[in-house]
């Protein structure tokens, strides 16, 4: 089998020049990439770097080397195209069939997976007649990853910047993974926790866990790569944002509860992903608690933080909403995780085994999945990546009408 082929396209806009990062992780990982740049994007990088970069020709038109019908067989050729960045130029000529150059053609004869990686300022992004050309995009089977939050062009901040390149290769190595029509969350939203909630004691120390949000921050991944619009609630990661997902930070129990529950109104799914603290300080201390010569520290009085997985699974914020849990079992694990899921009332309890050296900060797991009805899922060791995907098939199906 020879390497997948991938056309990125590029169109004109100021983050042209990260789409060279996303072609040098595609290359490097074995892909064969053919850069497709639209004429206002050599504004921003020149056709020489693109074919430096990949080499292979970069061609904007459909009139050059007419005897190989570049316009055609590009798009008939690939295994996967991306556009990033897309601008809300190329959105609209996409959603309309417009055909005026080579990367506009090609998006047309491609019978793979399209993802759009969209950059933009926030009103153009933000306007009814782009948000109705991504939904027509979506609607005929292409990912559209929403962009990212952040620094913009000049000093303006918002929602349009494009992802991480890295983040973004990520999706497109999905994509290549699953293949075409397989976006099975396509129109769905997905609530994701993750992380680990921290309790403060005082201004400087907190009770916390060594949740380091992997586990979580797999899920949104692979739900995006699925078609998802993801809510992504990150209690103290140190993690890139996930491409396509909107993050909220939160960092204690409380915050994360509020945060949840706000985002659950219309979900279609919960994943509690996050290792939330059981209990917190029942007082907190202005200042540093300070070390006394011949004294025992004062004893730690603790209160219940709400539990949010079965507050969820009890009081449904729409009607077939799927919750999914997780349980961090130290010992008796299948047992602990059985009487959890009797406790908690959700439909997935994905419950694995935790220690200083088993899970936490890892970038693999083992879990079972446990299920309402009974049945349980075993998923051996691997990449966190595959635990994610197999939670999503279980979810996938119980979203089926």
């Amino acid at each position: 089998m020879g390497k997948p082929k991938v056309v990125l396209g590029v169109s004109g806009g100021i983050a042209a020049y990260k789409a060279c990062e996303l072609l040098r992780l595609l290359t490097e990982s074995g892909h064969e990439v053919r850069v497709v740049p639209t004429a206002a994007s050599l504004n921003f990088v020149g056709e020489a770097t693109w074919a430096a970069l990949s080499g292979n020709p970069a061609s904007t038109e459909v009139w050059e080397t007419v005897h190989e019908v570049p316009h055609v067989r590009i798009g008939q050729s690939a295994d996967l195209v991306v556009v990033a960045p897309a601008t809300a130029d190329m959105l609209a000529k996409a959603a309309h069939g417009l055909a005026d150059d080579l990367l506009t053609n090609t998006l047309l004869t491609a019978r793979c997976p399209v993802v759009f990686a969209p950059a933009m300022h926030t009103e153009m992004w933000e306007h009814p007649a782009t948000q109705e050309n991504v939904a027509t995009l979506r609607r005929r089977g292409a990912l559209v990853i929403e962009p990212a939050v952040g620094r913009l062009t000049g000093k303006d901040t918002g929602k349009g910047r494009l992802p991480d390149p890295a983040e973004i290769y990520e999706v497109c190595r999905r994509v290549l993974a699953r293949g075409v029509g397989e976006q099975d969350l396509a129109g769905r939203h997905v609530v994701i926790s993750a992380g680990g909630t921290r309790e403060p004691l005082d201004p400087v120390r907190f009770l916390g866990n060594r949740s380091s949000g992997k586990q979580g921050y797999a899920l949104a991944r692979t739900a995006v790569a699925r078609g998802a619009r993801v809510t992504l609630v990150a209690a103290n990661t140190a993690l890139a944002d996930p491409a396509g997902a909107d993050v909220v930070r939160v960092g204690t129990a409380v915050q994360l509860r509020e945060a949840v529950l706000e985002a659950a109104a219309d979900a279609d799914v919960v994943v509690m992903a996050a290792a939330v603290a059981d209990f917190r300080p029942a007082e907190y201390a202005g200042g540093k608690i300070k070390k006394k010569d011949g004294q025992d520290p004062a004893p730690v009085a603790l209160v219940r933080n709400p539990d949010v997985l079965a507050e969820i699974s009890a009081d449904r914020a729409r009607d077939g909403q799927v919750v999914v849990g997780f349980a961090a079992e130290t010992d008796d694990v299948l047992a602990n995780g059985r009487a959890k899921l009797l406790r908690k009332g959700c439909d997935l309890l994905v419950v694995n085994e935790v220690g200083e050296a088993r899970t936490f900060g890892s970038e693999e797991n083992e879990a079972v999945i446990l299920a309402s009805e009974g049945s349980e899922i075993q998923v051996p060791y691997g990449p966190k990546e595959t635990l994610a995907e197999a939670i999503w098939d279980q979810v996938a199906v119980r979203l089926q009408p």
